[in-house]
């Protein structure tokens, strides 16, 4: 019997940990507001208030390189993080589920102009294009 490698690459390995960070993002904040007394609970709650705000500033920042972006989401989380538990200890409403809930919804205002330009592009993407048939479009000069 003959063994072959199967090499992996980060590509294909992509949508699996983005899924994987999804689930444990989505288990913490269950366990926040369910209130469980999971030995996971803490771990997996600080997960999800840094990696949501950090995915929402990085969908917007398409244009940086891979290192900055990350550099820069992950920055900006803190910053939102941070605006957040400050602004809720100043005016004496600090609660666990009162800070999911406002990280959450900045994180949501942060990703709504990313979700509207890339819905606008794929209406335009959609609209009939005139091409030769090879996927270009033909431009004949005129004469002038």
């Amino acid at each position: 019997m003959r063994t072959t490698r199967v090499k992996a690459s980060s590509r294909d390995l992509s949508p699996l940990l983005a899924g994987a960070a999804t689930a444990v993002a989505g288990c913490g904040a269950l366990f926040a507001f369910a209130d469980s007394d999971s030995p996971l609970r803490g771990p997996f709650t600080l997960f999800f208030l840094l990696a949501t705000p950090a995915a929402a500033i990085a969908a917007g920042l398409r244009g940086l390189e891979p290192f900055g972006r990350l550099l820069t989401a992950v920055a900006g989380s803190v910053v939102v993080n941070m605006l957040v538990a400050q602004g809720m200890l100043a005016v004496h409403r600090w609660s666990v589920r009162g800070g999911l809930v406002a990280v959450t919804a900045l994180s949501a205002l942060v990703l709504l102009p990313s979700v509207v330009r890339r819905m606008r592009g794929t209406v335009r993407g959609r609209a009939p294009q005139l091409t030769d048939g090879q996927g270009s479009v033909t431009v004949k000069p005129s004469k002038t």
